[in-house]
């Protein structure tokens, strides 16, 4: 089924314990629509500036990722300079430049306007839902936000949830929108606002699905070689979404398998800065570490 993201390109600049890198490939759809093209094409919507280079255009359509939504505007691509420390968990900013993207109104092409599957990356909820608004009929509808929306625009992003049937959240997000320390509570409320189904990510201690029916937990892929986390919870998301595009129906089966996918794609984007690791690898690299992963959960 056709997958289309709507979200961020950037260019990173990153250190890391492992290293530096400088003016990278980067941003939530870049990351999300690599790591889906291993299951099938994306389509692609996002805004650049005059700066971003050709190569990376054909780098990204090479993967079989649609830009004919990759909107090219007068000015600056968006840029982030982070550091991690220590074990990694969270990234510290130290400098954001949103150029371009900071008056980024996403129209989508006709062609696009057709897509099943939707993942909105995050961003405004206001902008989130505009998108919404240009897709026909979708069948799958999944959002993600951070934690300064959910401080300037809690309200919209709360209205949004009852236009999606997915919610991906990480566990300070989650905590943070909700109030509830709990995470299994604080999945059930924003259940109650109108999702079919809530992820929570927890960084290196895995993921939680919430579904009106259950929860299921798994743990992080042990992965021994971390350099770069910048990226991991989106190349989750485009996992999960990519593995869902193949399937016909998303019933909780589905989406925990879809998970498990997530998390490997997770596990690859980490080993390396940027794109550089996904660069390597093939589908059938990512089938053999799922097979590994669900052996490692059989008790």
């Amino acid at each position: 089924m056709s997958l289309i993201v709507v979200g961020s390109i950037a260019f990173d600049s990153v250190e890391t314990p492992a290293g530096r890198a400088d003016d990278v490939l980067g941003g939530s759809a870049t990351y999300f629509s690599y790591a889906a093209s291993f299951f099938g094409p994306v389509r692609l919507v996002g805004v650049v500036g005059s700066d971003f280079p050709t190569a990376f255009r054909e780098m990204l359509e090479k993967r079989n990722v649609d830009t004919a939504g990759l909107e090219v505007a007068p000015g600056k691509t968006f840029r982030w300079r982070g550091s991690y420390q220590g074990a990694m968990n969270a990234a510290q900013t130290l400098a954001v430049e949103l150029n371009v993207f900071g008056s980024f109104d996403p129209k989508l092409p006709e062609k696009f306007r057709d897509s099943e599957l939707v993942f909105l990356a995050n961003g405004s909820p206001q902008v989130q839902g505009r998108v919404l608004d240009q897709v026909r009929r979708p069948r799958l509808v999944v959002a993600d936000t951070m934690n300064f929306y959910i401080d300037s625009a809690r309200e919209p992003l709360i209205q949004l949830m009852s236009r999606i049937d997915g919610m991906v959240l990480n566990d300070e997000e989650a905590r943070m929108l909700t109030g509830i320390t709990n995470l299994v509570a604080a999945g059930r409320r924003v259940l109650a606002w109108g999702p079919k189904f809530v992820v929570i990510k927890k960084g290196e201690h895995g993921a939680m699905l919430v579904t009106p029916t259950g929860v299921a937990t798994l743990p992080a892929y042990p992965t021994d070689r971390v350099i770069d986390p910048t990226g991991a919870g989106d190349s989750f998301a485009g996992g999960m979404m990519g593995y869902l595009a193949t399937q016909k129906t998303f019933d909780e089966a589905h989406l925990r398998r879809a998970l498990a996918y997530g998390t490997v794609a997770a596990s690859f984007n980490v080993e390396d800065f940027s794109l550089n690791r996904f660069q390597q690898i093939s589908r059938a690299d990512i089938d053999r570490r799922l097979d590994e992963y669900v052996k490692m959960l059989v008790v």
